[in-house]
């Protein structure tokens, strides 16, 4: 959410005050007590509420509260607002300055995009009939198996997961849906789930048109839960190009974990694997260990395990044992997975830059794009190794190609971390900030979106807003040191000298 008042806006999801678009130099209890004071603009708040907002949990002495709202008065001062926060004594504070508009933050951008030059399909989210907020992973894996059996065809444009459920829940306009995903067909559908039964009914559209090209029903025994989802992809590709129906039909078909109790944990631990935040991954660990347990060789926990790891390693403390974890799990998910390109993503970014071994990750990238080459979550982790390789025209490049399969995605704060590094280390300080702002605002809890941006501030000489930045890698990350970092990633020498200098001259500590 934004709070705008006069030339000043509070993004509350990265807790940074800007002035226009400049930031704000504000610690992180400033911010707290600004957005307090602002939500209840015009009312008074006390210093007790004050106090708590800022200091959650902490006895703190009532003159930490005088020293922050200070540091406020001197920022609006500059713009002749030395009275917007009015002193109530013995009781608080209020907000009397300038009206307060609350907005959402900007969305990506809705334009059309151009049609690739082959059949393109977004598979749009299901919905769940039975009402019940437990099976909505159920439900969401039933389509993302769905569009994973697509993008096995490689000659057909598949819009990736993340950017189709941006739809989810939402009553679509089938031609703006297309345009915005630059997609000439969309797949919608139902799901019922009632005891050992899965109902399911789908339809395929020509989004330019709204022309309905193929309608079925499907009633299964959840026992054929997987060879249904084969045939839904099946009947899609039937409907787009009925001659290459039987050429690729066998591409369709993929591997599929034996255990349906198995498949479920890992369905159930995904989200908290792609938080890349240590304490949801460890969560999720505990039912990925489940999931293995009942399935030793199942490629995707494997490779999920490895993700799990790999970020415990680099934001919890670079323990070995996190590290030989992940390069473990990494290799039993390419051993297993030759036929699952996310297994293979995964598996090899983990062997890459927990393992060091450029040449054995990019491999597993290239096989997973073999297997799927829609798969905008390969170019996403695959332009972040090159970016810390030191490659930048190729991170830019896979950057890109991450952002056209999947212009919405949740995952699109790593492309932008390898535009940032590609900028970066070709010397183009104010693009790689611009992107590493972008990096921030998609995703404001990664202390490394906020390194990146760091780095190109200091570059041009502007170090207080660089200082603020900085500030907020240690909020996030408080026993950050670049050196661990450049060295827990296998980070280019030369490209780790500019970072470390740059990130030096802001005061982060090495």
């Amino acid at each position: 959410m934004i709070l705008e008042f006069g030339p000043f806006l509070l993004d509350q999801a990265a807790e940074m005050l800007f002035r226009g678009t400049e930031p704000i130099a504000l610690g992180q209890r400033a911010v707290a007590l600004l957005r307090l004071l602002l939500e209840q603009a015009g009312a008074p708040v006390s210093k007790e509420a004050l106090i708590d907002a800022a200091w959650p949990n902490l006895a703190v002495e009532e003159s930490n509260l005088t020293v922050q709202i200070a540091a406020l008065r001197r920022v609006f001062e500059e713009v002749g607002g030395a009275d917007w926060i009015e002193t109530l004594p013995r009781r608080g504070y209020r907000y009397v300055g300038p009206a307060v508009v609350t907005r959402d933050p900007p969305e990506a951008a809705a334009a059309a995009l151009a049609l690739p030059d082959k059949p393109s399909v977004a598979v749009l989210p299901f919905s769940n009939l039975n009402g019940d907020p437990e099976q909505e992973y159920f439900t969401d894996g039933m389509v993302e198996d769905i569009i994973a059996g697509l993008s096995r065809i490689k000659w057909l444009f598949v819009v990736a997961r993340n950017s189709s459920f941006t739809y989810k829940g939402m009553a679509v306009d089938v031609k703006r849906v297309g345009r915005e995903l630059g997609v000439r067909y969309l797949l919608q559908g139902s799901l019922r789930k009632d005891g050992n039964r899965v109902r399911i009914f789908a339809h395929m559209v020509e989004a330019e048109t709204g022309g309905h090209l193929w309608t079925e029903r499907f009633d299964r025994a959840l026992d054929d839960i997987f060879e249904l989802q084969d045939e839904i992809a099946l009947n899609v590709v039937g409907a787009i190009e009925p001659s290459l129906r039987k050429a690729e039909a066998e591409r369709v078909k993929r591997k599929r974990p034996d255990n349906l109790d198995a498949y479920d944990l890992v369905l159930q631990s995904q989200s908290d694997v792609y938080s890349g935040m240590p304490a949801r991954v460890t969560k999720a660990l505990v039912l990925l260990e489940r999931a293995l347990a009942l399935e030793p060789d199942y490629a995707l926990a494997h490779a999920f395990a490895a993700m799990c790891h790999h970020c415990l390693f680099l934001r919890a403390g670079l323990r070995e044992e996190n590290r030989a974890a992940s390069i473990s799990h990494a290799q039993a998910a390419i051993q297993h997975g030759q036929d699952d390109a996310l297994a293979l993503t995964f598996a090899g970014f983990s062997i890459g830059m927990d393992g060091h071994d450029h040449d054995a990750g990019f491999a597993a990238l290239e096989a997973a794009l073999a297997v799927s080459p829609s798969s905008a979550i390969t170019y996403n982790v695959g332009g972040v190794m090159f970016g810390w390789a030191g490659e930048a025209e190729r991170a830019i490049e896979w950057g890109e190609r991450a952002m056209r399969l999947s212009p919405f995605d949740p995952w699109a704060w790593s492309a932008f971390h390898a535009f940032a590094l590609g900028h970066f280390h070709r010397g183009r300080y104010e693009e790689a900030a611009r992107a590493a702002r972008k990096a921030v605002q998609l995703n404001p809890g990664h202390s490394i979106s906020y390194m990146l941006l760091v780095a190109p501030l200091a570059k041009l000489g502007r170090l207080k807003e660089a200082e603020v930045a900085a500030a907020r890698v240690l909020e996030l990350q408080p026993g950050f040191r670049y050196s661990r970092q450049f060295s827990g990633v296998d980070c280019a020498p030369a490209l780790a000298a500019s970072l470390g200098e740059a990130l030096h001259a802001a005061g982060l500590p090495e």
